[in-house]
């Protein structure tokens, strides 16, 4: 049996790995990657080869979004019994943009500790080295990568003065740009590609000036986006004006609620109870 955790029971670990450079992970990680019974992980090789590197011998089960479901069942029967266990992705802290939350959901379900570990991820450095405000900032993770339905997440966020930051696959990056300077208009922005790689790159300036410089990108991608910080006044607009706005604009009337809430900075029921009062006085 293992080592327990700070209460002395068996515990699910939360073990960040590197996100390029693999020196860049902590001696805690190191440690506890040893210390558990058996580590689940997306990639068995990807992460089998940070172990090797390490000289760690241990268990990998494969845990990725196909077979969660399963695996979290039986996560929970090894809590049981005692067993420590460790859960990676192949880059970076875990459940940010991977699978494994339907795991962790699972185990402080049954009143098992879920015990995460600071380590590598890609969007802190991004932000810190964007140039733009690091706060209040929003992380996004990944857009809807259909078009139509991208356009409609960036509507929703267009109007929120907090800095922005989004993960981007190299294939789909033209498009993305493209969608935010139509959606966003031309804000600054920073884009990194390969964070802590030999080939590391960041581009900054207007959405335009970057998409411009970009060549062939390859890698992982974080983009940092520049908050709106112009004034939007909707005085002249009554609640239930300014959400036919966006009705007519083709957005469903809970995305027209819930973006004029966020612009008035008001209660979502208080728009909501504003605009049926108005409607069903119109019937």
């Amino acid at each position: 049996m293992s080592q327990k955790s700070y209460d002395n029971t068996a515990s699910l670990y939360l073990i960040p790995t590197p996100i390029g450079n693999l020196d860049d992970i902590t001696i805690r990680s190191l440690k506890m990657l040893e210390m558990v019974d058996y580590i689940l992980c997306e990639d068995t090789r990807t992460t089998g080869n940070l172990l090797k590197k390490y000289d760690i011998k241990n268990r990998l089960v494969s845990c990725h979004e196909f077979n969660e479901d399963t695996v979290k069942k039986k996560v929970i029967e090894d809590l049981k019994l005692g067993q420590n266990i460790g859960l990676v992705t192949d880059q970076g802290t875990p459940i940010i943009s991977d699978p494994g939350y339907k795991v962790v959901l699972e185990v402080i379900k049954s009143h098992f500790n879920v015990i995460a570990l600071p380590g590598a991820t890609a969007f802190v450095p991004a932000l810190i080295s964007s140039g733009l405000p690091p706060a209040p900032f929003l992380f996004y993770g990944f857009l809807n990568s259909k078009s139509s339905k991208q356009k409609k997440e960036l509507e929703l966020l267009k109007n929120y003065n907090m800095t922005m930051i989004f993960y981007e696959a190299p294939h789909r990056i033209q498009k993305t740009l493209n969608n935010m300077l139509e959606v966003l208009g031309n804000r600054n922005i920073s884009l990194n590609r390969e964070i802590s790689k030999v080939h590391e790159e960041i581009y900054r300036g207007s959405i335009s000036q970057v998409f411009s410089a970009l060549d062939v990108v390859k890698g992982e991608i974080v983009i940092v986006v520049d908050g709106n910080h112009e004034s939007v006044e909707y005085d002249s607009l009554t609640i239930f004006d300014h959400i036919l706005l966006y009705l007519e604009d083709g957005f469903t009337e809970k995305e027209a609620i819930k973006m004029v809430a966020q612009e008035r900075n008001l209660k979502k029921g208080i728009v909501y109870q504003e605009y049926h009062n108005r409607k069903d006085a119109k019937k």
